[in-house]
């Protein structure tokens, strides 16, 4: 077989959103690590199509490792165990430095992970609490002035009124909006770009995904957009942190990540710990990381 056809086969075998049992009250530990053994002719974003994570959080378990032509044979870092983001265990909760969103259903002990593309510099995605008030399915994509604006200055020619539903158009084949903003939950007609900071501040899905929320969410599902770029997490026997990049701000720096005095507190007096966090603040790899045993 060759490899265009093997390619050709595995995108049609790409999974749905990575389904996890709920932990229990006091707990935020989902999932398991999982690992990759780099065959000939993978590249990240096949790689992590495969997995249904996001591209940045392959990226950032895998550091040193060059996305586009990684060593055959290397083991690769999964990023599929996870900490639940702190907030009730209700409808969508979507947090924006780990670029993931997290999909509660009703009465249900699973909840349903997905990668997500968010806002580029300039172009953030707002924190907010709002609610899905619209499905959408084939929709027409009406670029707004700004857009318009923005794409003839940085490419010299203009911008369509309106993309009917088709190839070519960037917001694939559905939509949820949230609340009355502009704001969607959307697919796109270019696979590249999800789980990334890329988009004019919508949130982007791969089609398979945003397919399976359009048919699962009902309208008025509660959606939460936070930053918590570092997670905690009291277990039975271990403490344990998940550290994100921070997002970039408008003027192009990257906001340091704050150690809250709850960080403090939660890492305590040990000099390793405190070396082990500082560590991962300066180097996030995104991964669920257990402090010293005392």
């Amino acid at each position: 077989m060759s490899y265009i056809l093997l390619l050709s086969s595995f995108m049609t075998t790409v999974s749905f959103a990575k389904i996890y049992s709920l932990p229990e009250a006091g707990s935020r530990l989902i999932g398991e690590p999982q690992y990759h053994e780099v065959a000939k002719g993978d590249y990240f974003q096949l790689i992590a199509e495969q997995y249904d994570v996001g591209f940045l959080a392959l990226m950032a378990a895998n550091p040193g490792v060059d996305p586009f032509l990684p060593t055959v044979g290397h083991k690769l870092v999964i990023p599929t165990q996870m900490l639940l983001p702190f907030g009730k265990r209700e409808g969508i909760i979507i947090n924006l430095p780990e670029l993931r969103l997290y999909y509660f259903p009703e009465n249900s002990d699973k909840v349903h992970v997905f990668p997500v593309g968010i806002g580029r510099q300039g172009l953030e995605t707002p924190k907010t609490v709002s609610y899905i008030s619209e499905k959408r399915k084939d929709p027409v994509w009406r670029p707004t002035s700004e857009m318009k604006a923005r794409y003839f200055a940085e490419h010299g020619r203009k911008l369509a009124d309106e993309v009917p539903a088709g190839p070519k158009n960037p917001f694939g084949k559905y939509a949820l909006r949230l609340g009355t903003s502009v704001y969607l939950l959307h697919g796109s007609n270019q696979r590249f770009g999800i789980g990334m900071r890329a988009s004019s501040g919508c949130i982007r899905l791969y089609d398979d995904d945003i397919e399976w929320l359009y048919q699962h969410i009902e309208i008025n599902t509660p959606v939460r957009i936070v930053d918590q770029t570092i997670k905690l997490s009291y277990e039975p026997d271990k403490r344990l942190i998940e550290v994100h990049s921070p997002l970039t701000g408008d003027d192009g720096d990257v906001s340091k990540t704050e150690i809250t005095p709850a960080v403090t507190a939660f890492v305590g007096d040990s000099p390793d710990d405190k070396m082990l966090l500082l560590d991962q603040v300066e180097n996030p790899k995104g991964l669920v990381t257990q402090l010293h045993v005392h």
